[in-house]
């Protein structure tokens, strides 16, 4: 079944500048309206891999619910678990700069309780022959529940990211049960209390080790924006840093979630932090540097996973 996802769908209206961005002012440019939503990005991401993914979700029971399921089966997304509901999708409104950057941004969270439902119902054929689990820490604290139950019950390594770290830090605990956390510096600032807007990549490397200790976090991947990204597990075997690839950045947006999604990918097939970073940073610059929440299609050998092609 390859890797599963669990989490929500948005759709994500974005505001484009013209010009340089003025705080507060009237700034001409461009919206656009696409599907989003940190697990449904990863999804895609993971299926662009030609890896084949789960996805276990919600979506309106709408003519958009339908073109989102009809956009991921084109992508070869197993989307048998994923559920029509009403106001099954939440919305993400966000502005930019003109240097691609989020300068605003308000979400809705849709309700997603009848994913319980279906991990009641399906938990077993979901997760049996699943290769790992990917989900959203900060869903229901009943579906991460029974997921982690069923994880542990079959067996699978589970990847945890977020897309609200205040609502993940009430699911803090959670973290310590999951095979690696990625999170970016200002959400790591959250989880731990603290503030690391001023500390360099270098720096966060040792504070990062020390954290995962502390937290009895498995492990632990910060991204850290243009600096790349630091990661250390909980045993003090691996931590360092991973660097950025130099590119010119068209839009931000969904360079998270492509990350996540290749160090999942990494993870689960063999590759350890290290690697598996590093085919996170593959995939984001691939992102920022289409102007697209979604990364080309790259073949697993290209990433550099020595596996064949799911049929």
């Amino acid at each position: 079944m390859g890797i599963v996802v669990i989490g929500a769908v948005f759709v994500d209206i974005k505001g484009y500048p013209e010009g340089n961005y003025i705080p507060a002012g009237r700034n001409a440019g461009r919206v656009e309206q696409i599907y989003g939503g940190v697990s449904r990005n990863v999804t895609e991401d993971i299926a662009n891999c030609e890896l084949r993914p789960t996805f276990v979700s919600l979506v309106d029971d709408s003519a958009i619910g339908g073109d989102v399921v009809r956009q991921l089966n084109n992508h070869k997304v197993n989307t048998r678990f994923v559920r029509q509901v009403p106001d099954g999708m939440g919305t993400w409104l966000a502005v930019f700069n003109h240097e691609g950057d989020v300068v605003a941004s308000i979400s809705k969270r849709p309700n997603l309780m009848p994913i319980l439902d279906i991990l009641e119902q399906n938990g077993e054929e979901i997760f049996a022959d699943a290769d790992g689990v990917v989900i959203e820490v900060d869903i229901e604290k009943s579906i991460v529940k029974k997921a982690l139950s069923l994880a542990k019950q079959y067996g699978k390594p589970v990847y945890g990211v977020v897309a609200n770290m205040s609502i993940g830090l009430e699911r803090r605990d959670f973290l310590k049960e999951m095979d690696a956390f990625v999170c970016n510096k200002q959400e790591a600032g959250i989880l731990f209390c603290t503030d690391y807007s001023r500390k360099t990549a270098e720096e966060m490397v040792d504070i990062v080790a020390q954290k995962v200790v502390q937290a009895r976090i498995p492990r632990l991947i910060v991204t850290m924006g243009a600096e790349g990204a630091v990661y250390a597990d909980m045993l003090g075997k691996e931590k360092g840093l991973c660097s950025a690839r130099p590119v010119e950045v068209k839009d931000t947006t969904g360079a998270g979630d492509a990350f996540c999604a290749g160090v999942a990918v990494g993870l689960t097939y063999g590759k350890g932090l290290r690697d598996a970073c590093e085919i996170g940073t593959h995939l984001a610059a691939s992102v920022i540097v289409t102007s697209e929440n979604v990364c080309p299609r790259f073949l697993p050998g290209e990433l550099g996973l020595e596996m064949d092609v799911p049929d």
